[in-house]
Formats: C-alpha cells, sequence, structure tokens
C-alpha cells in the first residue's frame, strides 16, 4: 500500500466532508417532515468517516495498478458529485435540484464500484457500503422533497 497515495485521496474526501460543516442541517432541517425511517442525526458523521476512510484507501489500492484511469476518473467524478450535494441541499435549501445531483452521484458510485472489482475485487467490496449509504441518501433526499412539496 502506498500510503501517500492514501493520504491524497483522503484529502479529497476531507475537502467533501467540509462541506459538511461549512453547511450544516441547521434550523431548516429541523423543521422539514421527516420519514419515520430517518436515521438519527449523530449517524451521519459517524457513516461519512468510515466511508471516506475505506473509499480513499481502496482508490490507494486501484491506483497502484495498470489500467486503472478509467476507474480513478469516476473516483474524481463522484468525489466531485458528492462535495456538490450537500451545499445545493443544506446551503441552497434545494432539494430537486439536490435530488438530481444525487442520481448522478448514486450512478458515479455504482460505476465505480464496478471499475474497481474490475481491477482489484476487495477495493470494489470496500465500495458496496458507500453506494448502500448513498442509497439510503437518495431515498431520503426524495422522501423529504415529497413530504415538504412548498419547499424547493
Amino acid at each position: 500500500m502506498d500510503w501517500l497515495l492514501f493520504l491524497i485521496f483522503l484529502a479529497s474526501c476531507g475537502a467533501a466532508a467540509a462541506t459538511g460543516a461549512i453547511f450544516k442541517p441547521g434550523d431548516w432541517y429541523d423543521g422539514l417532515e421527516k420519514p419515520t425511517w430517518t436515521p438519527p442525526r449523530w449517524a451521519f458523521p459517524l457513516a461519512w468517516t468510515f466511508l471516506y476512510l475505506v473509499m480513499a484507501f481502496a482508490a490507494a489500492r486501484v491506483a497502484q495498478l495498470p489500467g486503472s484511469a478509467h476507474a480513478l476518473a469516476i473516483f474524481a467524478l463522484q468525489i466531485a458529485l458528492n462535495t456538490l450535494w450537500t451545499p445545493v441541499f443544506f446551503g441552497a435549501h434545494r432539494m430537486g435540484a439536490a435530488l438530481i445531483v444525487i442520481v448522478f452521484l448514486w450512478i458515479a458510485v455504482a460505476a465505480m464500484m464496478f471499475a474497481f472489482f474490475a481491477l482489484d475485487w476487495f477495493a470494489g467490496l470496500l465500495i458496496v457500503p458507500y453506494l448502500l449509504w448513498v442509497s439510503v441518501a437518495m431515498a431520503l433526499n426524495w422522501s423529504l422533497r415529497r413530504l415538504n412539496p412548498g419547499d424547493i
């Protein structure tokens, strides 16, 4: 394992995570009607910390392999979309636009997972929890939009 690669990928994840510190849920989110299955607020930072660590580890494994250019390009796309979602949802309060972003994020994460599997089965396996969490987040985004039609 090239730990410098891991730290570089972790830094890209840290940039995405920083948007969560800048654009906090706040009163707007607290005032939304939520589905009964909404995860507790404390679960989000724990889940994202774990996911960013394993995502960076998986990317560092893949980066060392021949033929990894497309997989790493997909990593770049998904981390950009991941970074974009938080300010769109929590910053701009644009649930519909955030839903579009997260649909594209889900597609990018699924593509990354398959690209990683093709190069390193363990790296692909490490992305499975990320895809599952983004699936939950996408369902939550959709549900919040449906339950709060007056909000954009």
